[in-house]
């Protein structure tokens, strides 16, 4: 006979907490479980007839409604929130509540059945306070059972956003060494050399702080909005050494001071403008442009990047142009779920993309 291992056990249980496919047999485990233990309590057990099953819906249904409310008001919009004093607050008085309506269903069926005194006096013996001592750790399992839940997504999450951020660093890291781009930039310094050397001098500073970035600061969990900002206008000005007839905008809404204390993840704006700066080459030789622009407002960062396009312009490597933008919105979905707002729109001559993210 076969013995399962204990790791795969402890994975199936897990699952069965956590996996969304499981979601309606837990939900009838607990109704079922509930209801079991309810009934073979001694409360209910001591008396017979109608009102022990009248008894038995009042206190399941009080119970049930309370752990449901709990784990959908509760939980999520209080003690997910850090607000621990209002949700315990909330909860005792959530069953005190219900408590008050038990006794007072328990009293008009007891009337209405015209049952002696002496077979429901028992049901008052129990006060608020024992009642609330009883009741409340009951509900506080479903509490955390939601906090387990949370936290084993939480788990997934991280580390599928680990997984993620590797390839993108990999990505980037191929493209650091991509001998043609520093070929493209040390022949355009070479030639500037010649004919303006104080912009040689320029072009040099700018390609060394790229290179800086890209090898550092990319590899850092966070990074200052300034520093992000100063990568974009270094990496357009290199793009305007190569291209003839690109005018290139760079906005920024947003106080100098706080530029220095606003720290978010590295290059999360860098696929959106290689893409504008791939799709914005026009085959005629008239003039492109690409408009970027970042803005700070009530905790919450601003960012737009439009550029022209040519409808008779296809990339070279237009099969593949999907990957970087399908790897950078599932980033920020792992990073900010439905905290941020993506919005891209396409027309025969313009693009623009808009993200919304929270600080």
């Amino acid at each position: 006979m076969k013995h399962e291992h204990p790791e795969l056990k402890e994975r199936k249980i897990i699952q069965l907490i956590v996996d969304d496919r499981y979601k309606f047999l837990r939900h009838a485990v607990l109704l079922l479980g509930s209801l079991a233990i309810i009934y073979n309590t001694n409360p209910v057990l001591q008396y017979s007839g109608t009102y022990r099953y009248f008894k038995l819906f009042c206190v399941y249904g009080a119970l049930i409604t309370m752990c449901y409310i709990n784990m959908n008001v509760l939980v999520p919009r209080f003690f997910f929130k850090g607000w621990y004093i209002s949700y315990l607050a909330l909860l005792v008085l959530l069953v005190l509540v219900f408590m008050v309506l038990m006794f007072v269903l328990l009293n008009m069926f007891s009337s209405y059945a015209q049952l002696p005194a002496n077979l429901y006096a028992p049901a008052n013996k129990m006060g608020f306070y024992e009642g609330t001592i009883l009741l409340t750790p009951i509900i506080l399992v479903t509490t955390m059972i939601k906090l387990f839940q949370r936290w084993m997504r939480d788990n997934e999450r991280i580390t599928e956003l680990r997984n993620i951020t590797l390839t993108m660093e990999l990505n980037e890291l191929r493209n650091q060494i991509n001998p043609h781009f520093l070929f493209n930039m040390l022949n355009g310094i070479r030639a500037l050399m010649r004919s303006d050397p104080e912009k040689a001098d320029i072009v040099i500073m700018k390609l060394s702080e790229f290179l800086r970035y890209q090898l550092y600061e990319n590899n850092e969990e966070k990074t200052l909005l300034r520093s992000e900002i100063n990568f974009l206008s270094n990496f357009l000005d290199l793009e305007k050494i190569r291209r003839d007839n690109l005018s290139v905008s760079i906005e920024n809404h947003t106080a100098a001071s706080a530029l220095n204390r606003i720290f978010l993840p590295p290059n999360l704006f860098t696929t959106f403008v290689e893409n504008a700066i791939k799709h914005s080459v026009n085959i005629s030789g008239a003039e492109s442009y690409i408009r970027i622009s970042t803005t700070v407002s009530d905790d919450k960062l601003y960012f737009q990047c439009v550029n022209s396009t040519d409808p008779g312009y296809i990339p070279s490597d237009e099969k593949n142009s999907g990957l970087g933008l399908a790897n950078i919105k599932r980033r920020l979905e792992l990073l900010y779920g439905d905290n941020c707002n993506l919005e891209i729109t396409s027309s025969e001559n313009e693009y623009n993309v808009k993200l919304t993210i929270p600080l």
